[in-house]
């Protein structure tokens, strides 16, 4: 983890540090300053925290890591700790949870809210949550991205008329397609500070530029079906649909789990086949919800609608942020038992899905759909769409959730040879455990025979992603000194098992990390797996 940098002299260094030397005054947003008009540059959310935690005891600044091009990110430790150290926040035995904006540098809602956050929080606001939990707060986690404000960025979306960052980071790469690959320094920070101080909830915050749907914001919980249901059953049975209620009784707000209904010629509708219904989106874990389900831990993501005004995103992202947290105050203890039960299940044994479906639920339900006028943006002439206040109610069929399509047996452990060295690296940066054989070992195993394979034909990502299909067969072998032993039977066996089996649609041979071993073996899948009594 990065050391605890000097704060004072980081802000004095940027431009925008007299808004954290306003003497008596409480620091405002760049949105809150010109209108709404213009978004937060990277040196003003720095200056903000730096305002923030000269007003509180209770916020402690530090940073996770780097961007590609050098800038730190910013991270808010708020809670009854003595300093923003991992292991003071560990020592304070509380639920973590970890908030974060601007993975996405054109949905700058998220980073303009948990200004508003700290704010209220840095004032005396919800102080009880610091009975039961601590945040880590991130509003600019694609710093790079912020920087690259166009007027002509996130089409159609109703401001900032002065302009806002770019999706991608400074290489191209979506952060939000990262988490398993792990090739941008800033999805490695982030599991480096997911390492250290092991929140049990991530709440991740987006805009959704979709379907013109009557929802204020929409919200997903971890998708993918291997998600423990100790993680998945409370957060889909009880969290989420009391913050639905909390924001309609007090705010006003229709909310409802993320989803479009598909154009049928749009290209976002291959493979949802054409009945008109309620879609998600995927299940695979390079997205952060699913990512966080798979560590065992509660991942939420939140949508506002991108077709309300600029100061209702922001203001509708701070009102769902604060309702999941007052549920979390109240019921922290039970997510940390949660999160603990789920880290020691054995799985070697169970199936579990290497890929997915969606899966058609048993009623239709009801969709509040809307509508959108049309404006022109005041600057460039192009094409803005606000939300109207228009409700009608649809019956469709809901397809927000998924079903396993193709499943595998739990292994004892998977044995990586040790020249894989992309394959230990990433294992490692994830968090997964792993040992080196000291001695060969003949034992025996199961090997995976190759029988077909299949590559993309379009890049994603600067990949073109790989599918294998074949079977496993028993085979005596000596496994030389020095492969990697990686058993199941640790906290992030699941995500394990999605990383190392080959038939994973998000795993390490997906990402093309295992192409040089499959060109000197074709047939033959290099991991091999010891089975339970193997």
């Amino acid at each position: 983890m990065p050391a605890l940098i000097h704060w004072t002299a980081l802000v004095l260094a940027l431009a925008s540090a007299p808004l954290a030397a306003q003497a008596g005054a409480e620091p405002r947003t760049r949105p809150e300053r010109t209108a709404f008009r213009e978004t937060s540059r990277y040196d003003e959310v720095v200056a903000f925290m730096e305002a923030v935690d000269a007003r509180s005891p209770r916020i402690h600044l530090t940073t996770f890591g780097y961007t590609l091009e050098g800038r730190r990110l910013p991270l808010a430790v708020v809670g009854n700790v003595r300093d923003a150290s991992p292991a003071a926040v560990r020592a304070s035995g509380k639920t973590v949870v970890y908030l974060q904006g601007n993975i996405h540098a054109g949905e700058v809602e998220g980073k303009e809210a948990l200004q508003v956050l700290l704010r209220q929080l840095a004032r005396g606001a919800h102080a009880a949550w610091a009975d039961s939990l601590v945040l880590l707060v991130a509003p600019i986690y694609n710093a790079d991205g912020n920087e690259r404000v166009s007027l002509t960025n996130r089409p159609n979306q109703l401001g900032p008329v002065g302009g806002m960052g770019q999706r991608p980071n400074a290489q191209g790469l979506d952060l939000n397609r990262d988490h398993t690959k792990l090739e941008s320094p800033e999805a490695r920070s982030l599991l480096e500070m997911a390492r250290a101080y092991d929140p049990h909830v991530w709440v991740d915050l987006h805009t959704t530029n979709g379907t013109f749907h009557a929802y204020h914001l929409t919200y997903a919980p971890p998708l993918h079906p291997n998600t423990d249901a100790l993680v998945a059953g409370p957060l889909n049975g009880e969290w989420l649909p009391a913050v639905v209620r909390a924001m309609k009784r007090r705010h006003g707000r229709e909310l409802r789990d993320y989803g479009n209904v598909p154009n049928p010629e749009s290209p976002w509708a291959a493979g949802r086949g054409s009945e008109r219904g309620w879609y998600t989106f995927d299940h695979r874990p390079r997205f952060s919800n699913n990512y966080a389900g798979l560590r065992n831990r509660f991942g939420i993501l939140s949508e506002a609608f991108a077709y309300l005004t600029f100061e209702d995103r922001i203001a509708v992202t701070g009102e769902f942020v604060e309702e999941v947290l007052t549920w979390a105050h109240a019921n922290a203890s039970r997510i940390r038992r949660a999160t603990e039960a789920a880290d020691r299940r054995t799985l070697a044994g169970e199936r579990l899905a290497v890929t997915a479906r969606l899966r058609r639920g048993p009623q239709p339900v009801e969709i509040l759909m809307g509508a959108v006028d049309t404006l022109r943006h005041p600057y460039t002439g192009e094409i803005m769409l606000r939300r109207r206040d228009v409700v009608r109610p649809e019956r469709m069929a809901d397809f927000s959730t998924f079903e396993a399509a193709e499943t595998e047996v739990v292994p004892a452990a998977w044995l990586v040879p040790a020249d894989l060295a992309q394959v230990a690296d990433r294992l490692a940066a994830h968090g997964v455990r792993f040992e080196r054989l000291s001695a060969p070992v003949r034992m025996t195993v199961e090997e995976f025979r190759i029988d077909s394979t299949r590559i993309a034909e379009q890049p994603f990502q600067n990949h073109r992603e790989r599918r294998v299909w074949g079977r496993y067969v028993r085979t005596e072998r000596v496994v030389p000194a020095g492969t990697l032993r990686v058993t199941s039977s640790q906290p992030l066996g699941r995500l394990a098992f999605t990383l190392l089996e080959p038939r994973s649609d998000d795993g390490f041979l997906n990402w093309n990390l295992l192409d040089a071993a499959l060109e000197k073996a074709p047939g033959v899948y290099p991991v091999v797996r010891v089975m339970p009594g193997g």
